[in-house]
């Protein structure tokens, strides 16, 4: 964080964040629970609104931490960074098993070498691209928050 700004007046909110989002042309979170802080909380790149306010400020969240504890903010950071990860991963395996599987099955092999990839084969193989995705993404369930 470069600059916190606290102790704003409810119609300030809003401007604050303006303000911050053209300084410093960076991504701006605002943190709030009451309906003062829904205008900004909307305005933000990301807003997280406490679980333990108002139902107002919850709808303009984008993120809403139930426990209604500051110090969930950075749990938050650490599992989308985590989540983000392996979204990556999940595709970069999915693109490059797509990018050898398919000319197989297209029979590219079948003119050089006389191989073609059976159909039972190939539905088997996409199957368990599938399962490994799923695989991986299930390791978001053992991230230490």
């Amino acid at each position: 964080m470069d600059e916190v700004i606290a102790d704003v007046l409810p119609q300030q909110k809003d401007s604050a964040i303006q303000e911050v989002k053209e300084k410093y042309q960076s991504i701006v979170a605002m943190v709030g629970d009451g309906i003062n802080d829904a205008p900004a909380l909307a305005r933000a790149d990301i807003g997280i609104a406490m679980g333990t306010g108002t139902d107002v400020a919850i709808d303009s969240g984008d993120i809403v931490l139930v426990s209604g504890s500051l110090l969930k903010i950075v749990d938050t950071i650490n599992l989308s960074k985590q989540t983000m990860r392996i979204l990556h991963e999940n595709l970069y395996w999915a693109f490059g098993y797509n990018v050898i599987a398919i000319p197989i099955a297209m029979g590219i092999l079948y003119i050089p070498f006389g191989i073609l990839l059976s159909p039972i084969i190939a539905s088997i193989a996409m199957a368990m691209s599938s399962v490994s995705v799923v695989g991986n993404s299930l390791r978001l369930r053992y991230v230490k928050v």
